[in-house]
């Protein structure tokens, strides 16, 4: 029993020991959470739909308004000329200002329009 004893307490002392060199606090200390097939929607400002996905997603502590989105896909609802339009849209990264209510989508940015419109750049911006 007292074997027992010692041998568990030191397989716990095992279990929990981690060396600080493991931890990368630069990571911990800039990011303030991180998601995973983060998704969100909503209405923008005409009252048309949008929905954006991501493969993830994380928050810096200096920029508490900025999400920073990796992967980014998803539609962004329309109207021109009494039609609407659905947006298909896609990028590498993206950042969402809730402040100034905007999605810039960074690096290989691609808008497929049900119109037929095509956009193919590197940076555009779309206030909701």
């Amino acid at each position: 029993m007292l074997a027992a004893l010692i041998a568990g307490s030191l397989f716990t002392r095992q279990l929990l020991w981690t060396p600080i060199s493991a931890i990368n606090m630069t990571d911990i200390v800039t990011n303030q959470f991180k998601m995973s097939n983060a998704e969100f929607s909503g209405t923008d400002t005409n009252g048309e739909p949008f929905e954006i996905r991501a493969t993830s997603g994380r928050q810096e502590y200096n920029q508490p308004n900025i999400i920073l989105l990796d992967n980014v896909s998803g539609t962004v609802t329309r109207v021109s000329n009494n039609a609407k339009i659905i947006d298909n849209i896609a990028a590498d990264t993206g950042r969402y200002d809730r402040t100034q209510k905007t999605i810039t989508l960074l690096q290989n940015v691609r808008i497929d329009s049900s119109n037929g419109d095509k956009i193919r750049t590197d940076e555009l911006v779309i206030k909701l």
